[in-house]
């Protein structure tokens, strides 16, 4: 299912996006129909409105379509809000300043995962800090380490400093037990904003070379939680930890919200 500002989308409203692919997004996991985090969602996605079109988005009306969107629907699932014109064009790329709001809906499995088997790639995205829709690099990322018999990427910046995975923000244990978060350019994800919020955790730069020396490491989004890493290039990681074990827990009991 996917809607353009409440009506259902067409094909001529998607070229835009298909074609410039300029734009932002948010995805929200829903479970029994709430959603962790979402104010955080709505944050980020006024947040990168303004800095991607220059203009105020209405998150009251975001919230109406979500919730249109997810009408009769009990299993989990991602929703996902992308932010976009549809009048844009290469030529004209900043469109008319009214960008539409674009809600589709997938089925999600259950939390968490299997551990994943990351390969180290030399990647930073542009604009960091935004989520956009210029996903090609980071896909063509995973898509590599996927052919090399990895699950995803990990990133890795020009100062050789680890900073985050394709679509995933990725923490570490240190050998104290103590969570480590990389300083690095990254997005920050709203699963990872939630667990910094509840769970005592440090913030410092960490080399590819100190990540394979920390106790564990794991993958955050909300699609996953928190998510466990088995394998950083041809080095193993444990993926049974105290300290993973309770940053699930912290993250399950988080109450969701309503949109």
């Amino acid at each position: 299912m996917a809607t353009l500002n409440g009506t259902s989308v067409t094909t001529d409203d998607l070229l835009a996006l298909a074609l410039v692919n300029v734009g932002h997004f948010t995805s929200m996991r829903v479970d029994d129909g709430q959603i962790r985090g979402l104010a955080l969602h709505m944050e980020r996605l006024t947040k990168d409105c303004k800095a991607v079109w220059g203009a105020d988005l209405d998150t009251e009306r975001v919230r109406t379509y979500v919730r249109q969107a997810l009408e009769g629907r009990t299993q989990p699932c991602v929703v996902r809000v992308t932010v976009y014109d549809p009048t844009a064009d290469l030529g004209h790329p900043a469109g008319n300043g009214e960008p539409g709001v674009l809600v589709t809906v997938r089925a999600v499995g259950a939390m968490p995962p299997a551990p994943l088997r990351a390969l180290s790639t030399p990647y930073e995205r542009d604009l960091p800090e935004v989520k956009h829709v210029g996903l090609f690099g980071a896909l063509q990322a995973r898509r590599a380490a996927q052919l090399a018999g990895y699950d995803d990427a990990l990133f890795v910046g020009r100062d050789g400093l680890v900073s985050e995975g394709g679509t995933w923000n990725i923490g570490f244990v240190d050998q104290n037990g103590t969570i480590v978060w990389p300083q690095a350019p990254a997005l920050s994800g709203v699963t990872m904003a939630l667990l910094q919020q509840r769970a005592e955790h440090r913030f410092a730069t960490v080399t590819l070379e100190q990540a394979k020396g920390m106790a564990a490491a794991f993958a955050t989004n909300t699609s996953v939680g928190v998510r466990a890493i088995a394998a950083i290039d041809d080095t193993p990681m444990p993926t049974e930890h105290l300290a993973l074990d309770q940053l699930r827990q912290t993250y399950l009991s988080i109450s969701g919200e309503r949109p």
